[in-house]
């Protein structure tokens, strides 16, 4: 499963998976672009049309999905941030940034993990969080709130489960040339690191064998700065 699955590396890791043999639950809210990529990759791709702020929508949807199926992987990955000085920063803005970036994983993740306890094989939850996760900055208070947040949820959860056979991972991007810089007022440019590229990361950290786990995981651009003109 793969929340936020409609773009950006939701989008590149739902290919990478699949051509890897998995079968790939593709959470997202925005329908036409799931429907897209069922088109460019197959059966193997099961578009999700749903919103994972929705706690009752996540649990019954779990809950029919996997009645007679073990699954194996979560991704968490659906994220937004608004940034802006504090005082410029709404209570909605606020209010969606904690939802969508902390209680959604929440949510998701104490559906599926009695399931992952159940399985005979290990199985692996991966939090896709942010530099923003490990270093504050101006302008970003809220969405730094959410991926410290991320973080610690993420250490915390991977000592509680390690004995489960269940690794937990955080990923820490820099930045990547995807619509989240363009949605926050930003801009892409071709230093920054491409979905590809990260998605093809965490595959390895995936295929990591049994008793191996890379529990955290930081990519940065080499040269972050825009290609002069």
């Amino acid at each position: 499963m793969i929340t936020g699955a409609s773009s950006g590396i939701g989008a590149a890791l739902s290919q990478a998976l699949v051509a890897k043999g998995a079968t790939v639950y593709g959470i997202a809210r925005r329908v036409n672009l799931l429907e897209d990529l069922r088109a460019s990759l197959g059966a193997e791709f099961i578009p999700v049309p749903l919103d994972i702020t929705d706690m009752n929508a996540v649990s019954n949807w779990v809950d029919v999905t996997f009645s007679d199926a073990t699954p194996d992987i979560l991704v968490n990955n659906a994220g937004l941030g608004f940034f802006g000085n504090i005082e410029d920063i709404s209570p909605d803005d606020w209010h969606t940034m904690m939802n969508v970036n902390l209680n959604g994983v929440f949510y998701i993740t104490r559906k599926l993990v009695p399931l992952f306890k159940r399985n005979e094989q290990h199985t692996h939850i991966v939090n896709i969080a942010s530099v923003a996760g490990l270093i504050g900055n101006p302008q970003i208070s809220g969405y730094n709130a959410t991926k410290f947040g991320l973080r610690g949820f993420s250490e915390a959860l991977f000592k509680e489960l390690r004995f489960d056979k269940i690794k937990v991972t955080c990923v820490y991007p820099g930045s990547i040339a995807t619509e989240f810089f363009e949605k926050s007022g930003s801009s892409t440019h071709d230093h920054m690191m491409k979905a590809d590229d990260v998605a093809h990361s965490i595959i390895h950290v995936l295929e990591t064998p049994d008793n191996f786990l890379i529990d955290e995981i930081t990519m940065r651009p080499l040269n972050p700065k825009p290609p002069q003109k």
